[in-house]
């Protein structure tokens, strides 16, 4: 069974059109979180999608450590090597966004639509050495009806940790990964947390190719789910 679980009173999506309007961002201050900003690369993705071909996007905005699901899980940089574009890509639009407090780490959460059919995805953005965001993780599923807009963008920043315990300055800067670095990718699972704690994600991948997708974040003072999702089995033909 296909499940998309959002974290009880986290968010709460109504029904509406989609609207590009300034999300809603609510955070602690004295955080780098900026939501717009993954927003914007994430609205900006899939317009690259429309003017230069889906696949070339893909490759465009990945992190050379990136992984997604075709269904098995690879390393997206390698599978979209020399990979034609079809012929008519893929639309998304990102409904909510979830961030770390220091802004090292995002996600995102929305809804897609092809020829096909339509359905939901989830990305997972990394802020690199350069400041800009890259997806490390792309997934999502079909959906027998499509998923509802909410009638604005939202953006969520995590609890940020005690004054204390959190270092002076720029926020830190993500380690430089390179493709010919990459260890061989384990078949049966991957996760990620930011750089301050905050937010985490972890995959795990069933040898029939079925997966689950959990991200938590420090939240109301707790440790807390922000997204479930849950992938079955591909039918075999």
């Amino acid at each position: 069974m296909k499940k998309v679980l959002l974290a009880l009173g986290l968010v709460a999506l109504s029904a509406g059109a989609f609207a590009q309007e300034r999300p809603r961002e609510r955070g602690p201050r004295n955080s780098y979180a900026n939501p717009s900003a993954v927003i914007a690369a994430e609205i900006a993705f899939a317009q690259l999608a429309q003017d230069k071909g889906q696949w070339t996007a893909f490759a465009a905005t990945a992190a050379p450590d990136a992984v997604m699901f075709v269904p098995q899980m690879v390393w997206a940089q390698q599978w979209l090597k020399g990979r034609a574009n079809p012929a008519r890509p893929v639309k998304w639009q990102p409904h909510i966004v979830w961030s770390s407090c220091d802004g090292s780490l995002m996600v995102s959460h929305g809804a897609w639509q092809s020829d096909k059919g339509t359905g939901y995805f989830t990305t997972i953005w990394q802020r690199q050495k350069d400041g800009k965001y890259k997806w490390v993780l792309d997934h999502g599923d079909e959906l027998k009806e499509p998923l509802i807009a909410p009638e604005m963008l939202s953006g969520q920043t995590a609890d940020c940790p005690d004054r204390g315990k959190r270092p002076a300055g720029s926020p830190a800067k993500a380690k430089e990964v390179k493709a010919k670095d990459l260890p061989p990718l384990d078949p049966a699972g991957r996760s990620g947390k930011s750089l301050d704690g905050t937010l985490w994600w972890e995959v795990t991948v069933d040898p029939s190719g079925a997966r689950n997708l959990s991200v938590s974040w420090k939240k109301d003072g707790s440790d807390q789910p922000a997204l479930i999702e849950s992938v079955d089995a591909p039918v075999k033909e």
